[in-house]
């Protein structure tokens, strides 16, 4: 138990959590964002089993770090790049991420003027959870590879995965209602879900996007948004007064 008294085990403890949750932002998104197109009663259902699966995942992953490690060795070569089975993934998920918000923020456009009954018939439970998964292990394993540089202890990583899905289950109802009331969020998270697309593209092509910039632009847009948001209520107000 001498892990217990060892500062250095609970600060990477600490701020492998930070990292698992800011990682883990662009999972809620796309979880938020695909289980509304759920009926109401089980959108709820939808978003803890997708962050459940997503808990699932990551300790899989986790507990099979040889095999992660060898996903970063060199399969083939294309134009002076080495590809490597990580690669593989992160353009697979790259490309599927954004066809997925394009064909989302096509759909919106499309059927803005449709009944909301259409669309959901066009989805089910199981078809929903189905590519909540698919994204998860993308994004899991990423945040793994993070996981895997940051500590030394297989307990530890568990421990900051369990911390952080769990955080991440608590505020998620709430962000899922605010993207839901503010049809220009679900836009402009489209739009983040299609930048985190690209930066996993060129990351699988060897070509690396700092994510404090992504993370930056996300932030920036985000405070913006946020004064319009507020700008268009007290319009409201005034013209309700």
């Amino acid at each position: 138990m001498e892990w217990l008294t060892n500062p250095d085990i609970w600060m990477s403890f600490l701020t492998l959590c930070v990292l698992e949750i800011i990682l883990g932002i662009d999972n809620i998104i796309f979880i938020s964002i695909i289980s509304q197109k759920l009926p109401k009663e089980q959108q709820g259902k939808a978003r803890t089993w997708g962050l459940g699966f997503a808990l699932i995942t990551r300790i899989l992953l986790l507990l099979s770090i040889t095999w992660i490690m060898k996903l970063t060795g060199a399969l083939f070569t294309i134009l002076g790049n080495e590809i490597s089975g990580r690669d593989i993934i992160l353009i697979l998920g790259g490309l599927f991420l954004i066809y997925k918000s394009v064909n989302e923020i096509h759909e919106k456009i499309e059927n803005a003027h449709e009944e909301e009954t259409i669309s959901l018939k066009k989805v089910t439970f199981w078809n929903v959870i189905t590519q909540i998964i698919l994204i998860d292990i993308i994004f899991s394993l990423d945040s793994v590879i993070t996981a895997v540089g940051m500590a030394e202890h297989v307990e530890v990583m568990i421990a900051a995965v369990i911390v952080s899905v769990l955080i991440m289950m608590l505020a998620i109802n709430k962000i899922s209602s605010f993207v839901d009331e503010n049809p220009t969020i679900k836009v402009l998270a489209l739009s983040f879900l299609i930048m985190i697309g690209l930066a996993l593209l060129a990351d699988g092509l060897d070509f690396h996007i700092p994510k404090g910039y992504i993370y930056f632009s996300m932030a920036f847009a985000l405070v913006v948004e946020a004064v319009n948001i507020t700008i268009s209520k007290r319009k409201r107000k005034l013209i309700d007064k």
